[in-house]
């Protein structure tokens, strides 16, 4: 035989034996994903045993003052850079550079697109195995397997768990104070919900049932069955863990406030019973460790620690399935019940969703920031055909959230599309599903993105850096609200309505506030929604985008699957930008305060030598000291334009001048995000008195007609 032969021979040889001793460490996937298979085609279900897979004062100033200077140049916006990273998992990894535009229908959904992480993301503190089944008249009755590790250092001797469907019984601290209806859709009369522990036991199978004690910490309210606490047979040390298993049944409500049943339809979110988050010291600002304990309100959404979810679904055999994280096998059906099994890591709640009549579509994506992430739409009828709008949201939000912040670590999102009558599931976020708008109509308007895009936004504030709703919701809310303006902007278009919206705020109140402490529905969602967004957009109006777009990005990595608060992003906004922004912080988080710079006074008169002498007197009534920009109008027709750094609470100016000065404007380009006061930043200087009067008076009238019929 020729040398070259033998030489080929043993190379092959030598190939064929590195890649079967490295399958252990993935190469051979690696090797795989080179050929046109989908990206899940060569993964394995995982094992999912449990314990294997845990691991100023006033001042008088000359026109030449150094207070006064000519406004620079602005400076160009530049767009965020991207900064791709590694992979956080294989099989993540095998999807990348998959990216298809077309989305195929599908009848049944994918096998798994990936392994388990080899590394875990995030402290996974609780690890839930649960078994679901649904039953007629909305009803579930299921089994919970619940392990939970001790994260701190000193022993516990309690577990306290959320019952969030006992919200929607009469009586409940939520039902109370939301008086029934949650964003215009009202509780049905006689459809309420509710949650019954009908098992509580040890491993060893003692029985803790007795020991249950119901818990209201808010407000005391004896009829609020949302928070249960219960005392351990023996405490949990630190780093230790305690398992215990219990059987529930849950009431589904009529669709309402994100969770229920509408026909053949179901949400179930918040549908388990969850344990409470434990804070170690240094968590949000904590000086000791300890649970944080709150019960389901009106206004409040959810906080709880990360985790690993196996969840078994039995659902009648016509139901198709959309949940958290992935299948991972193909749906086992028997005597007319179909059984769908899902895994999740490094997630801190669950949520599935059944139709029938589910039109589904799914693709593969991957771009910078998204390593591969397979997107599966569940859309209600109505939307039949609309599955490329879909698509393309979902994509583009991603591929933008990834370039701007980083690694969508997730390799599936489930989008589900609620039908007409279900409106109160529309609109919320769950890690790796989100629900958009209810299907109202077969050409939706651009709420359609919207609404999917904001939803989307959530999986990085909501989902990954995960900050605590009921304390500081302003930190996911606002924040999403923000991306969701940048990624319509960036991908559609659309302009945002910043001066609009800072007029519309009535009611500031400070951001780091408890949810039900705002009140009403509308105050919590103009502070923790809008002014919020607006304090966002002051930063950014002050350092520039692309110092934002660092702020924004530093924020997310430092802090995601951490928990961090108010005083944790400030301290970024600081560090990036090598300034003091207590008293921002102060004013606008804090106190709750808006902006209002006003001219409070303008006259002028001739000097006697052919000049005139003009004073001008400007206040800064509210918010925290910054530059402003001073715009003079002369007779004319000249105009000077100088900035004021408002440090002060007033100054007084006299300029010198050739013609009479005739009007004064403060903040002429709307700069000032968060003044909402704008009918005194304008004043001539020929109109009397009490001219002035009237005319501040109508157009405060005509401003507040105007926002009005602009609400939404």
């Amino acid at each position: 035989m020729p040398q070259r032969h033998i030489y080929r021979i043993a190379a092959l040889a030598v190939a064929a034996a590195v890649l079967l001793g490295t399958s252990g460490f993935g190469f051979d996937a690696a090797w795989q994903s080179q050929f046109t298979l989908p990206a899940y085609a060569a993964q394995t279900a995982p094992q999912l045993s449990s314990s294997q897979q845990k691991g100023a004062a006033a001042g008088t100033l000359e026109a030449g003052s150094d207070l006064l200077a000519e406004v620079p140049a602005e400076a160009s916006a530049e767009a965020p850079a991207a900064h791709p990273t590694a992979a956080p998992d294989g099989g993540a990894s095998a999807a990348a550079g998959q990216q298809q535009s077309a989305s195929t229908p599908q009848t049944q959904p994918s096998p798994p697109p990936a392994q388990p992480q080899s590394v875990p993301l995030s402290k996974r503190i609780a690890d839930y195995d649960i078994s679901v089944k649904l039953q007629d008249g909305g009803m579930l009755d299921a089994s919970e397997t619940l392990t939970w590790t001790n994260p701190g250092r000193k022993p516990v001797t309690d577990l306290y768990l959320h019952l969030y469907p006992n919200a929607f019984s009469p009586g409940s601290t939520f039902m109370n104070e939301s008086n029934g209806q949650l964003r215009g859709v009202k509780m049905t009369p006689g459809k309420e919900g509710a949650m019954a522990l009908t098992e509580l036991t040890t491993e060893a199978g003692e029985t803790l049932l007795p020991r249950l004690r119901y818990i209201q910490p808010d407000d005391g309210n004896a009829k609020d069955l949302t928070l249960v606490a219960f005392r351990l047979p023996k405490a949990v040390g630190a780093g230790q863990s305690v398992t215990v298993r219990m059987k529930f049944t849950v009431k589904l409500p009529q669709i309402f406030a994100r969770m229920g049943q509408a026909g053949d339809f179901v949400m179930a979110g918040q549908w388990f019973p969850k344990v409470a988050a434990y804070e170690t010291a240094g968590t949000r600002g904590r000086t000791a460790e300890g649970w944080n304990l709150h019960q389901y309100h009106g206004n409040s959404e959810f906080y709880s620690d990360f985790g690993i979810y196996s969840v078994k679904i039995d659902v009648p055999e016509d139901r198709i399935v959309a949940a958290t994280g992935f299948q991972y096998k193909q749906p086992v059906v028997k005597d007319g019940r179909k059984i769908y099994q899902f895994y999740a890591e490094d997630v801190h709640d669950f949520s599935w969703s059944a139709s029938p009549r589910f039109v589904t579509a799914e693709d593969s994506f991957s771009s910078a920031g998204v390593p591969g992430v397979r997107i599966k739409l569940y859309l209600d009828p109505l939307h039949a055909g609309q599955e490329e709008r879909y698509m393309h949201a979902a994509k583009s939000a991603l591929a933008k959230l990834g370039e701007w912040y980083g690694d969508y670590p997730y390799t599936t999102l489930s989008v589900v599309i609620p039908p007409p009558d279900a409106e109160g599931a529309g609109g919320m976020e769950y890690p790796t599903l989100v629900t958009g708008a209810a299907a109202k109509d077969d050409n939706p308007g651009y709420e359609l993105e919207r609404t999917l895009v904001h939803e989307i936004a959530h999986q990085y504030w909501y989902g990954i850096v995960a900050s605590n709703e009921f304390e500081e919701a302003w930190l996911d809310e606002a924040f999403t609200s923000y991306s969701e303006e940048k990624l319509m902007a960036a991908i559609y278009g659309v302009a945002p309505r910043t001066t609009i919206e800072s007029l519309y705020m009535t009611n500031p109140l400070p951001l780091k506030l408890d949810s039900w402490s705002y009140g009403s529905s509308d105050a919590y969602a103009e502070n923790v929604y809008m002014r919020g967004k607006l304090v966002l957009k002051a930063i950014e109006a002050r350092v520039g985008e692309k110092t934002m777009s660092k702020v924004m990005r530093t924020y997310f990595q430092k802090y995601r699957f951490k928990h961090p608060d108010s005083q944790a992003f400030q301290r970024v906004v600081e560090s990036v930008t090598k300034e003091d922004w207590k008293d921002f912080f102060s004013a606008y988080v804090y106190r709750g305060e808006t902006a209002d710079f006003a001219v409070a006074s303008a006259r002028t008169e001739p000097d006697g030598e052919g000049s005139y002498q003009s004073s001008v007197l400007l206040t800064r009534k509210m918010g925290s000291p910054q530059a402003v920009t001073v715009l003079f109008g002369f007779k004319d027709g000249q105009t000077v334009r100088k900035t004021w750094d408002g440090i002060q609470n007033h100054v007084q100016l006299r300029l010198q001048s050739a013609a009479p000065l005739e009007y004064v404007s403060i903040d002429p380009m709307l700069d000032v995000v968060l003044d909402h006061s704008r009918y005194d930043n304008y004043l001539k200087t020929e109109a009397p008195k009490r001219q002035r009067t009237k005319l501040d008076v109508t157009l405060s009238q005509l401003i507040d007609a105007f926002i009005g019929s602009m609400a939404w």
